[in-house]
């Protein structure tokens, strides 16, 4: 590939300090690869001497693969965690430290189980994945973000006294995680010259792809290595920052010129991916944005498609729209890109149910392990099986009638082949008000086993007052109104299919079967963030709904949220080469629907 005037400007970069700002498409990987035959090639640089770091395990396997391809010169491309895990295994053997990972979560000790530990003992409560996906997302983010853990609010139960303990805990059995190998090495290279010194002169070029997805800590680490020759060659886009919620400190880079005074800077505009029409919204959207560096995306390649907007009413009217556009213009490679994994669920299962062959890039789905969905299936457990004091004990409190641990228990001391409300009625001393709330429940009950699945569903929410609970427990839950909403919605959708309780518990699993296959397709189903560095000829981004994108929560800082919101849907834009269609439904089951404002923003 012949490179740009822009490109060769930045290729040429021998020593200090260099910011390479490069727009979606742009090439940024072939920058950073040609710089590092420019420096063995043209400077005379020691290949060894040079190390490039990238955001992922997998980037830096494929950087390392095209480059030996391209030129059989041994540099180092690497992870940050890979670098840290060097600095601990030397600091390790120097103090007589064997430090042990706890990232499997195949271990015996591994930072779930301890975490999950330590929120029962603080809470007494059992921990949901939802709940815990939080509490080490809020973990990462304070150890990335170099934040003080007890001044840092969250919505998480005793959250001070679980950090402590998780901190305490690994720190006696010299147990570490990923964000534990970022902190202890920012901590050895602030307070032991002699390993620092060893690393400086073992790399005396660094260079960093995606930059904008480096956290504070990150930084911290990258610079002190630098220092004092500053060879350090960042290749970022702070447009396409959105990993803000693992700690992400794009700011680092807007300040570049303030860290470095005498850095170059190079802004590589030119993008060869996606066609004109494409680039000249994504210039007009992403000028939104305050805090960011101005650029202008310019391209050769001619619009063929025009950008289609899709107002639909219901979310699987966007399924049919796609289903139907995709036999009409049928792509090399197309994908269905949305913000949040939730919207999967619908598009897996309308897909399924029309025999329509795709990839689902993420398969963590917390939508078929949801606490919803075990609390729904413990209510109709129970229905099946009024002996069953288990799954009472599970649910007496997610429902009407203010039923009180000390009437559950008894009815656990009291085993007799009576039902379990039955039990609490035999109870001593039991008011009548409370007598006529278990004999309703226990009719209530007998009604629930005899009802459909999508019956049963709304028995149990507005009936047995389950809905009352989750909306009063939204954050306990992790979740936003919007997220139980679609959680509720795609259940129904999946309920009104089915006839019976165990057509549908089987439909579950079929369903979470299917998403867990790994078949290759051409069509991809994917969010933005798992899409990032991908491209396509044909992209949907389907449910484009305020509240669902943006996402926005009501204790955020809601002009960063935004901006980083903006720049996810900037990074979702510039995945399409050709065609680009976006999509948004008016309503989701009884709920009205407002359409994004980034539609807004695009359609003048």
């Amino acid at each position: 590939m012949k490179l740009s005037n822009e490109q060769q400007k930045a290729v040429t970069h021998h020593t200090g300090p260099c910011l390479v700002l490069a727009v979606p498409g742009a090439g940024k990987t072939t920058v950073l690869l040609n710089r590092t035959v420019n420096l063995v090639k043209e400077y005379g640089v020691n290949p060894q001497k040079i190390l490039s770091i990238t955001f992922s395990k997998a980037q830096a396997m494929d950087m390392e693969r095209r480059f030996r391809n391209k030129k059989s010169i041994p540099a180092k491309f690497s992870t940050i965690h890979a670098l840290c895990f060097q600095v601990l295994r030397e600091y390790g053997i120097k103090h007589r430290k064997n430090y042990c990972l706890i990232e499997d979560a195949s271990l015996k000790e591994n930072k779930y189980r301890i975490l999950s530990n330590l929120y029962r003992e603080f809470n007494n409560d059992y921990v949901s994945e939802e709940k815990l996906d939080d509490l080490l997302l809020e973990i990462g983010y304070i150890k990335n973000s170099m934040l003080d853990p007890n001044s840092h609010e969250t919505q998480i139960d005793n959250f001070k006294e679980i950090f402590k303990g998780y901190e305490v805990y690994k720190r006696k059995r010299n147990l570490i995680d990923f964000d534990d190998m970022l902190t202890l090495t920012e901590e050895i290279f602030r307070t032991d010259e002699e390993i620092l010194g060893k690393y400086r002169n073992k790399y005396e070029f660094i260079q960093l792809d995606e930059g904008q997805d480096t956290s504070k800590v990150q930084v911290e680490i990258i610079k002190k290595l630098a220092y004092p020759k500053n060879n350090l060659f960042v290749v970022a886009d702070d447009d396409q920052s959105i990993y803000g919620f693992r700690g992400a400190y794009p700011e680092w880079l807007l300040n570049y010129k303030e860290a470095f005074p005498d850095a170059k800077v190079f802004f590589i505009e030119k993008n060869y991916r996606s066609a004109q029409n494409i680039v000249e919204v994504l210039n007009t959207f992403i000028e939104k944005n305050e805090n960011r560096y101005k650029k202008t995306l310019i391209t050769d390649i001619p619009a063929t498609v025009p950008i289609n907007v899709v107002k639909v009413k219901t979310p699987d009217k966007q399924y049919q729209y796609i289903l139907e556009d995709l036999k009409k213009n049928p792509y090399k490679e197309s994908a269905i890109l949305y913000r949040n994994n939730l919207s999967s669920i619908g598009l897996v299962d309308y897909f399924s149910y029309h025999d329509v062959k795709f990839f689902l890039r993420d398969t963590r789905l917390k939508f078929f392990n949801h606490r919803i969905l075990r609390d729904i299936f413990a209510f109709l457990r129970f229905s099946r099986n009024p002996k069953d004091i288990n799954s009472f004990d599970e649910i007496f409190y997610k429902m009407k009638g203010y039923i009180s641990r000390k009437q559950v228990e008894y009815a656990k001391t009291n085993q007799t082949s009576a039902d379990v409300l039955d039990r609490i009625l035999s109870m001593p001393y039991l008011k009548d008000f409370y007598i006529d709330i278990f004999n309703e429940l226990k009719f209530d009950f007998r009604r629930l086993q005899k009802l459909k699945p999508i019956d049963a569903i709304e028995f149990i929410e507005y009936e047995l007052g389950y809905n009352n609970f989750i909306r009063e427990n939204i954050v306990k839950y992790g979740s936003t109104k919007n997220s139980l909403n679609s959680i509720l919605y795609y259940l129904k959708e999946i309920a009104k299919k089915t006839s019976s309780l165990d057509e549908f518990a089987l439909r579950l699993k079929e369903l979470n079967e299917l998403v867990l296959q790994r078949e290759f397709s051409p069509l991809m189903l994917s969010t933005i963030h798992s899409a990032k560095g991908m491209e396509f000829d044909n992209v949907y981004i389907i449910d484009l709904n305020e509240g669902t994108f943006p996402t926005m929560r009501d204790d955020d800082n809601q002009l960063k949220t935004l901006e980083e919101e903006r720049r996810l849907f900037y990074v979702g834009l510039s995945r399409a080469k050709t065609k680009l269609t976006l999509l948004y439904p008016t309503c989701m089951g009884e709920d009205g629907l407002k359409a994004s404002r980034f539609i807004g923003e695009i359609v003048k």
